[in-house]
Order: C-alpha cells, then sequence, then structure tokens
C-alpha cells in the first residue's frame, strides 16, 4: 500500500498573528512548527508532503523550511491565488482574502497520490494524532469513510483572543454527526464559550470535540471538493463576495448530512500549541522545549 500524502495548508495571511507565522522558529535550533508537523507525520508512516503556499512567499518559504525538509521527504509545492477558479468564473471586484481551506486543499489536488491527510501550517498537533490519522488511511475502510482527529476542547484554547474551531456533535459510535463552524471562541471556566455578535455567548462544555483541520481523506472526496466549490462560488461568494470562504469541515459535513459519507472522530489526549497571536509565542517555545527534555523529540530534528 502507498504511503498516504500529507497537505500543509500554509497560504494564510495570518494577519492576527501579524507577519508570517508560518515560518517564525519556535526553538533555539531555528525549527518552526512545519518542522515538528513533518518530522511526526514522516514517522507515523506518510509520504509525499504537500505545502499549500502563496507564489509570493516561496522563495522565504523555501530558505525557512523548505529546502531542510527536502533534503529528508519528497516535498512538493502547490500554491493557492485567487484566480485558481473553474472556467467560467472570475475573481470579485475588490477581493484580497483567500477563498478558505477547502480551496487551499483543490489547489493542492493535482499533487495528491492516493488517500490523504489535511492540517494547518500554524498549528501543533502532536505525535499521537499523526499516528491516529495514518493508521486510519492505511487500514481497510469503505472508499466513502473518512476519518477527523478529534481534540478536546479545553485544549485547543489560548488566553491571548479568540479562536475558530468546528465544534463536533459525535455520536455513541464515535461517529460525526455534524460540525458547526464556530468564529469567536474563548476560555471559560469548565469549558469555553463562542460568540457570534460579540455580546452573547453559547457556553461549550469542557470535553467537547473540535476540529483542528486534522483530516483523514479518501482521495475521491476531491472531486466532490471541486463540485462543491462550484456550488460556494454560485451561492455564498456571490452573497458575500469579499469575504466568503469555502471552510474544509463544510464538504464532510455536507456529504454526512446527505448520507453520502461517514466521518469517524479519532479522539486524542493531544495538546494543541499555535501561533494565532503573537502572544503565543513564549508558551509555543516552552512547551517545544519540555517536549525535546522528555525526549519527545531529539534536540535537531533533521
Amino acid at each position: 500500500m502507498n504511503k498516504p500524502t500529507l497537505v500543509i495548508m500554509a497560504a494564510g495571511l495570518g494577519s492576527r498573528f501579524g507577519g508570517c507565522k508560518q515560518i517564525t522558529p519556535v526553538d533555539d535550533r531555528g525549527h518552526v512548527i512545519i518542522d515538528y508537523s513533518i518530522y511526526d507525520a514522516l514517522r507515523a508512516g506518510f509520504g509525499r508532503i504537500v505545502c499549500v503556499i502563496k507564489p509570493e512567499m516561496e522563495a522565504d518559504f523555501r530558505a525557512a523550511i523548505g529546502d531542510r525538509i527536502a533534503q529528508h521527504a519528497e516535498l512538493v509545492y502547490a500554491y493557492q491565488t485567487l484566480n485558481r477558479l473553474p472556467e467560467g468564473f472570475a475573481v470579485p471586484e475588490g477581493r484580497v482574502k483567500p477563498w478558505g481551506t477547502a480551496h487551499a486543499v483543490l489547489c493542492a489536488a493535482d499533487a495528491i497520490e492516493g488517500d490523504f491527510a489535511a492540517i494547518n501550517a500554524d498549528d501543533y498537533y502532536g505525535p499521537g494524532a499523526f499516528r491516529l490519522a495514518c493508521d486510519f488511511l492505511t487500514s481497510p475502510h469503505d472508499p466513502c469513510d473518512h476519518a477527523m482527529v478529534g481534540y478536546r476542547i479545553e485544549n485547543t484554547l489560548t488566553e491571548n483572543g479568540y479562536v475558530s474551531r468546528g465544534v463536533c456533535s459525535v455520536d455513541e459510535s464515535g461517529m460525526l454527526r455534524s460540525i458547526d463552524e464556530r468564529l469567536r471562541i474563548e476560555p471559560r471556566e469548565g469549558g469555553a464559550a463562542f460568540t457570534e455578535d460579540g455580546e452573547n455567548y453559547t457556553f461549550i462544555p469542557a470535553g467537547t470535540k473540535v476540529s483542528m483541520n486534522l483530516w483523514a481523506f479518501n482521495h475521491g472526496i476531491l472531486d466532490e471538493m471541486k463540485r462543491r466549490f462550484e456550488q460556494f462560488l454560485r451561492t455564498s461568494a456571490v452573497e458575500n463576495p469579499l469575504k466568503a470562504e469555502f471552510y474544509l469541515p463544510s464538504v464532510p459535513d455536507a456529504l454526512i448530512r446527505e448520507g453520502r459519507a461517514r466521518v469517524r472522530v479519532l479522539e486524542t489526549g493531544e495538546r494543541w500549541y499555535g501561533v494565532t497571536y503573537r502572544e503565543d509565542l513564549d508558551k509555543v517555545q516552552t512547551a517545544m522545549a519540555e517536549m525535546r527534555q522528555n525526549n519527545v523529540y531529539p534536540e535537531k530534528l533533521w
């Protein structure tokens, strides 16, 4: 069986962080979060690595990580641009915001070989999460079956502001019922809370499973993404041409609602680390140092 592909979505603007957070070192060796993700993925059994970037950041990306990783893994690039659209569609006037995470995966479609996982570039997922995803992809399963690594919400928050998470409803057998993208989640005693208007909050209890965009997909889902992206461009992008985004979770969520796919939630106790805000860097750097001291990682990854 071929090793699954890992798609890393690294074309985000990094607006809240205030810079190109994807290539900001998180330890004194100059490693960035993507280093740790790729290291964990290769150990888990992934093969080809596809990095989705903006063309204008390629030189910096190669210098910061790409050339180093390419010595140890098959690394290829895909480019997410606003004009990567199906025939017959055009970029709305004034649009500068990327089309979203599902569009990022579509931009990598030609480079994806076989079944694959997709992750964010600026999130630390933990070695156990990659093992869960790879084990699922390399085990026998129906072509309509996919998986998502589910984190406890309290393990995915930052005290420096709000975060966006896909809040999951999971049935008794561990299958995903639905996923709701919440764009403003903040820590609370005993869990978290989200708001839609900045004033009224809804509590989310500790233990609730959320998506950190670590998905394990059968290759066939790419055809569904292509079809649904065209639907998105005809509907949501017309209604909100400057800001509407085609979110990755929306595709498996729709397939579940239609009874055309099943998504297993692979529960993990791993703790998320990320640099959503510049103030998060100190905490991430401290966590990486502790894990190296505890032999989770060697001092030098490559």
